[in-house]
């Protein structure tokens, strides 16, 4: 299992997103210059978070994005699948009968790290970061 680095940038972006008063617009440019990527490579990855609904995207001088209202709800997993759509998280290839114990195995784990993802909300996250701060 492995996650893509766009899958790293948008936890990251969404995270610095929830670190923002919620009635700012951020420009990708300043998104982008936190997490040294570039703008177009960054922007790609907003649209997707976009399109999944947990960001606004505001064109112009004084546009930018910023969280959707409700973002409270958003878990960890919720952003993985918006860029990595629902696959399984392990890569077990192997089909062997019903019964066999490694791919049991596999599968209870996968099911105990989607409920862990599903149950760590972003907001979790952001509590905690202004708590060190």
């Amino acid at each position: 299992m492995k996650f893509s680095k766009a899958t790293n940038y948008a936890l990251h972006t969404m995270l610095f997103l929830a670190l923002n008063p919620p009635e700012k617009h951020i420009g990708v440019a300043k998104l982008a210059e936190k997490q040294d990527v570039s703008t177009t490579y960054l922007s790609k990855i907003l649209t997707k978070l976009v399109k999944a609904g947990m960001v606004e995207s505001i064109s112009g001088a004084n546009g930018g994005y910023k969280l959707k209202m409700g973002w409270e709800d958003i878990s960890i997993l919720d952003i993985i699948e918006a860029i990595e759509g629902q696959n399984p998280l392990f890569d077990y290839c192997l089909n062997h009968n019903p019964e066999c114990l490694i791919q049991k195995a596999i599968e209870s784990a996968e099911v105990k790290m989607l409920d862990e993802l599903r149950n760590r909300k972003l907001v979790e996250i952001a509590n905690k970061v202004m708590s060190l701060n």
